[in-house]
Order: C-alpha cells, then sequence, then structure tokens
C-alpha cells in the first residue's frame, strides 16, 4: 500500500505563486517516474509535469516556463513551484508515482487563482 499525501495548494491572486508538496510513504521501493496532473471542473485530468528517475522533465505547453518540477528521493517526495499563476490553472491538482508493476495517486489539493 502506498499513501500520497499533496499539500500546499489554497487560493491565490494571478501573478502568484505556490509550491506544492508531495510526501509518499508505505511500500516505496523505487520510485521511477514522478508526477502532478491537474483536473479542472467539467474537464478531463491532465498531465501537469513529469520527473524521472534521472531527473529527466517535460511539462505541458500551458505551464512551461513557469512552473518547475523537482524530487528529493531521500525524502520520497515531489515538489511542483507554481510561478506566474493564472486563473486558468485552477484544478485540484494531484500527485502520481510510478513504481515496477505499480501507479499511486495522491487525494489532489486544491488551487484556486483569482484574477
Amino acid at each position: 500500500q502506498v499513501q500520497l499525501v499533496e499539500s500546499g495548494g489554497g487560493l491565490v491572486q494571478a501573478g502568484g505563486s505556490l509550491r506544492l508538496s508531495c510526501a509518499a510513504s508505505g511500500s516505496i521501493f523505487s520510485i521511477l517516474n514522478a508526477g502532478w496532473y491537474r483536473q479542472a471542473p467539467g474537464k478531463e485530468r491532465e498531465l501537469v509535469a513529469i520527473i524521472t528517475g534521472a531527473g529527466s522533465t517535460n511539462y505541458a505547453d500551458a505551464v512551461k516556463g513557469r512552473f518547475s518540477i523537482s524530487r528529493d528521493n531521500a525524502k520520497n517526495s515531489v515538489y511542483l513551484q507554481m510561478n506566474d499563476l493564472k486563473p486558468e490553472d485552477t484544478a485540484v491538482y494531484y500527485c502520481a508515482i510510478r513504481q515496477p508493476g505499480m501507479f499511486s495517486w495522491g487525494n489532489g489539493t486544491q488551487v484556486t487563482v483569482s484574477s
């Protein structure tokens, strides 16, 4: 069993910043890829950013240059620094990790950006 706990969401004005954290616990053996997804009301869940075990990163076009994903393997944690937030970034943000034979989701944290 794997538990992922996200934190750091909240209400922020457009142009502001937030830093999301995700802490993994439980049956953690070897985190391959870790990522952040988001789901806005009425929309499908979409990939925001991903980081591989080697540290390579990839971002959705909508957040390139504004968001930055990082990980701390010693703490089994992954982070998402979000700068220059826009109202369209409003969504529930989910952390996810892939281990050999296993994919785990967190319960999400709400990010609301006011104009």
